[in-house]
């Protein structure tokens, strides 16, 4: 199970100290937290689309995430930014980038 982070200053902590990585659709902070959970943070910007497609790949976002979730060690601060190419791409798609992206931050046990 993993917690939502909803504070600015929460997301500007995980930018600053966080480590990023990128694939075509994604890119990913990742930031110890010190605890025994994830905390996972969306972030899609007006760039991506109007209101109900940014919303719509929050939700793909989320949701591949929370099926997921098995899979990332706990203990990390994530937080998961929209790229303008995650406009029309199929939920599978969200998905892989997703588990390639924890893979590749070393946080995906295979």
């Amino acid at each position: 199970m993993f917690i939502h982070i909803k504070k600015n200053s929460d997301f500007q902590r995980v930018y600053k100290n966080g480590k990023s990585l990128a694939n075509r659709y994604l890119v990913m902070y990742v930031m110890n937290n010190n605890s025994n959970e994830n905390r996972v943070g969306i972030s899609v910007s007006k760039k991506v689309g109007n209101s109900v497609t940014r919303h719509r790949i929050t939700r793909l976002i989320r949701e591949s995430f929370r099926l997921n979730d098995n899979l990332f060690e706990n203990g990390y601060d994530i937080v998961i930014i929209a790229r303008v190419s995650a406009k029309g791409k199929s939920f599978e798609e969200i998905c892989s980038a997703i588990i390639h992206l924890g893979k590749i931050h070393n946080i995906v046990s295979d």
